[in-house]
């Protein structure tokens, strides 16, 4: 069966996001206001061919570790439909 499986990478909360940094500055100077933070990240989509949605979540989870993001500054999240 084939999965579309939405994975979110985004940097690891404690670290510094320039490029959201620079986002949030844009969007005041257009006078947006009430936007408090903003962060820049990944949102990836494969379709996975699998026996059940465990298997289809461990093939992304691996492709995740082993190449779509990276733990010294990126977390992810997945999610399987």
């Amino acid at each position: 069966m084939t999965y579309t499986v939405q994975i979110k990478v985004m940097p690891l909360k404690e670290l510094l996001d320039p490029q959201g940094k620079a986002v949030k500055s844009s969007l005041e100077s257009l006078g947006l206001d009430g936007i408090e933070d903003v962060r820049i990240g990944k949102n990836i989509t494969l379709l996975v061919d699998a026996k059940n949605p465990v298997q289809a979540k461990q093939i992304a989870e691996n492709a995740s570790k082993k190449l779509l993001a990276n733990p010294v500054m990126e977390y992810f999240e997945i999610n399987v439909n």
